[in-house]
């Protein structure tokens, strides 16, 4: 039974001696086979007659997964990901976990054993990040695929406002998701921050996709966001991670929590000055580990502002 529910999960319409043929049964007993799974409740589709076949037709029923062993590994090691954040989407890490347990009582007893050393020997971290509701990525995906346009709610770093665009594509950079659109109020390619990104919603507008600007956009707005040429600082912030991430006015990069009270925050920015800036407007206590540079910078400013000042 799991032989042949392995072969009808591939989704193909299998002609019925060919069908034979792989279970290395004869056609009476594929039959009998077939009935059987059907008994069980799974809903395989049959066609009668010399050009006869059957297949699995999606249903309310979710047959057994057929898993190599590398894909079991992948399986168990994803879903403890997704338990810990590491997707960047907002799912509960109870169901996570709970998927995880039941695909481990599965799983033969030598390949247990082995995602529980893979388990016991992975540390899943990197420090809060904004998540995104699985619902907005729902309505992002369908409008993409439907090719209608959206309307959403946006805060940027210059304030809120509302945005009408051509949606294109969702991509992934770290623990952060993107949306990559024509903006059709101002003309023009963008690219939003999901976790910026409220209330969308998809109108009956219908759009002919244009050509993208760039074949690989994951690559164009890494290379955007962290070019080789950025500067990066390392910084332990006087703030929890959550409270860093919600408190900065902009994030250029990542977090690394270092207990309840502290972080460490990894920049990538173009200048010291608007990291600067950026650590003035949060009212941050912070330290910085590397570069030197950066430290020197700011205490020629922060000497420079103290003249200013002094009557």
């Amino acid at each position: 039974m799991l032989r042949l529910l392995s072969l009808l999960q591939t989704g193909r319409q299998w002609p019925a001696a060919e069908l034979a043929s792989a279970m290395e049964v004869p056609p009476r007993t594929l039959r009998r086979d077939i009935d059987h799974l059907r008994g069980l409740g799974y809903p395989v589709e049959s066609t009668r007659g010399p050009g006869g076949n059957y297949r699995l037709v999606a249903g309310a029923a979710l047959p057994p997964l057929m898993l190599e062993h590398d894909e079991a590994i992948a399986t168990v090691l994803g879903l403890r990901l997704a338990a810990a954040g590491g997707t960047g989407i907002d799912l509960t890490a109870e169901s996570a976990d709970r998927a995880a347990a039941k695909l481990r009582r599965v799983l033969p007893a030598a390949l247990r054993r082995r995602t529980d050393e893979m388990l016991a020997s992975v540390e899943f971290g990197g420090g809060e990040q904004p998540r995104v509701a699985p619902d907005v990525l729902n309505v992002l995906a369908a409008a993409i695929a439907a090719r209608r346009c959206l309307e959403f709610e946006y805060t940027a770093k210059d304030g809120p406002s509302s945005r009408r665009v051509e949606p294109m594509r969702l991509v992934q950079l770290g623990r952060r998701w993107y949306l990559y659109a024509w903006d059709l109020d101002r003309r023009d390619w963008r690219n939003f921050r999901l976790d910026r990104l409220t209330a969308p919603k998809t109108t009956e507008v219908v759009f002919e996709p244009r050509a993208l600007p760039v074949d690989d956009v994951a690559g164009h707005l890494q290379e955007r966001f962290h070019s080789p040429k950025s500067l990066r600082i390392t910084l332990t912030l006087r703030v929890s991670a959550g409270e860093a991430a919600a408190r900065l006015h902009r994030i250029d990069g990542s977090f690394e929590e270092l207990g309840d009270q502290s972080c460490r925050y990894v920049a990538y920015v173009d200048s010291f000055e608007w990291l600067a800036v950026v650590l003035t407007l949060t009212d941050i206590d912070f330290t910085v580990e590397e570069p030197a540079e950066f430290g020197e910078y700011l205490a020629r400013t922060g000497q420079r502002l103290l003249r200013g000042s002094a009557r």
